[in-house]
């Protein structure tokens, strides 16, 4: 692919993320016109929205994959490894805000992909409350769904804070609470 094609590739990917996160019917001529390309252009790559929408899923997924990897979830000590996962998956959320969620009902493959990375992450928390960081007596899910709302008001509430920051408020929160000790 030409460095230009691949530039406006990108361009379409990044700004359809947005537009559709903010509006879930923004149309491809939309989204072409605030990517700076010809809606052929787009139509070219992407005969449908769906097909487009398909894209930024992949592409966010694909970000995601990145981070879990480079996190080392099983290899590297608990607080190390959330700490790089957070400061990774900040960055990934803002730059891709579509809730990955809507691909259940669009796209059954990423959606399997989707599902494994959950998994991969489900196991991290599970391991960080078998070593003691993370209260046992929690109802199921609950750490891992505070994890989740801690990322998203870091990644989109506070959207002034660089990443590493607030990477350190996130865990901090996650395994020390935010009350006075």
């Amino acid at each position: 692919m030409r460095a230009d094609a691949s530039r406006n590739l990108s361009g379409v990917l990044r700004t359809g993320a947005r537009l559709l996160a903010e509006d879930p019917t923004a149309t491809i001529a939309t989204i072409a016109a605030q990517a700076g390309v010809d809606r052929r252009t787009v139509y070219r790559r992407f005969e449908t929205r769906e097909a487009l929408l398909t894209a930024v899923f992949q592409a966010k997924l694909d970000s995601a994959q990145r981070v879990l990897d480079d996190a080392r979830l099983v290899e590297a000590p608990v607080p190390v490894a959330l700490h790089r996962y957070v400061e990774g998956i900040i960055p990934v959320s803002r730059e891709w805000p579509l809730d990955t969620r809507r691909m259940m009902q669009n796209d059954p493959v990423a959606n399997a992909r989707r599902e494994e990375q959950s998994q991969r992450l489900d196991r991290f928390v599970q391991r960080a409350s078998d070593e003691g960081l993370l209260r046992a007596d929690l109802p199921g899910g609950w750490a891992r769904s505070m994890l989740d709302h801690l990322v998203d008001i870091a990644a989109h509430t506070l959207p002034g804070i660089e990443a590493p920051s607030a990477a350190d408020f996130v865990v901090d929160a996650l395994l020390n609470g935010i009350g006075l000790r």
